[in-house]
């Protein structure tokens, strides 16, 4: 008796799709899913790691008829979790929602991680690039970035800003940020993004650039006040909130990214298989909307093409770290 209903109509779907050229190679007919699949998220929840995990955990639930349970495992930004994450079967029981920090980040950061970005993991899918947004208490006297500029060097330390930890994607940022403009703010790192939103939300922090999805219904509620996104361009999301680039910093680009790996050793099978399914999830109108309305951008693409985003951001985050000499104590 077939026991996965819905992953039967996806194969059937497929097949057709195959007919034209336009999916994977046959070997993924061969592939079945695991009944369960824990997608392991190496933050607490709250994060825009999370966020993003249980919008695309619940869509592929759906397409493959099995059981997607999200695993929150935070500590050491993130390494905690990649490292068991790095450590489970490569049978395709295991996901993790990899990020920037994770898998660029992190090996600048920590002497001795319990995983290596490249080794210990295979990269299935890129899922979303999601700009990060510098933003205020609503109190804050500052209502652009370059008020808050001249503000930071008016009194060089005497501003705060927060992040997820020491070497977490919102610190780093904020400390490009300060390269860039030649400036010097206090950094108060928590344990996980949610805390350190939350201070700058009661006024004990004046400033956190973190992921949009963590902070929208903040900025949408009023009581954050974005000053400027960290992307190229404006984002629909919140059209009316300038780049950094345009603020008087040109070239100024910090998205964060994040993405689905697996353990290292996952069959090529799988892989093709896990890559259709988030692909065709980020395309899906509930998960397409769900993420765009946090500000995120999907970003459907091949697994080659986020192993290379990854080999290639680990050295170009490397350079920000050691200019800004970045410890974690």
């Amino acid at each position: 008796m077939n026991t996965h209903p819905t992953f039967v109509t996806d194969r059937r779907q497929w097949l057709i799709a195959a007919a034209a050229g336009l999916a994977a190679p046959t070997t993924w007919a061969q592939a079945t899913p695991p009944k369960t699949i824990k997608l392991v998220v190496p933050f607490p929840p709250g994060g825009s790691t999370d966020i993003l995990a249980r919008a695309v955990g619940a869509r592929l639930a759906t397409q493959l008829g099995v059981t997607v349970v999200i695993d929150n495992r935070g500590g050491a930004g993130g390494s905690v979790g990649a490292g068991e994450a790095a450590r489970a079967p490569a049978d395709g029981s295991t996901l993790m929602m990899g990020h920037i920090g994770t898998l660029a980040i992190n090996p600048s950061i920590y002497p001795k991680l319990p995983y290596d970005p490249i080794k210990s993991f295979t990269p299935l899918a890129l899922v979303a690039k999601v700009p990060n947004v510098l933003v205020v208490n609503e109190k804050f006297p500052a209502t652009d970035l370059k008020a808050f500029i001249a503000k930071a060097k008016a009194a060089p330390g005497r501003l705060t800003y927060s992040s997820g930890g020491n070497g977490s994607a919102a610190h780093i940022t904020f400390e490009f940020l300060k390269q860039q403009t030649g400036t010097f703010l206090l950094h108060i790192p928590y344990r996980g993004a949610a805390p350190a939103i939350s201070d700058v939300l009661a006024g004990q922090v004046d400033a956190i650039f973190t992921g949009t999805p963590a902070l929208i219904g903040h900025i949408r509620s009023g009581r954050l006040r974005p000053l400027a996104v960290s992307s190229a361009q404006r984002i629909p999301t919140l059209p009316d909130v300038p780049t950094v680039a345009e603020s008087g910093y040109p070239g100024f680009e910090a998205d964060q990214w994040y993405g689905i790996v697996a353990p290292a050793g996952l069959p090529a099978p799988l892989v093709q298989l896990y890559n259709s399914e988030i692909n065709k999830a980020l395309v899906s109108p509930e998960v397409s909307r769900a993420l765009t309305a946090e500000g995120a951008v999907p970003t459907p693409t091949t697994p080659q093409a986020f192993a290379q985003l990854i080999a290639g951001e680990i050295p170009r985050w490397a350079q920000v770290i050691k200019r800004g000499n970045v410890k974690l104590d």
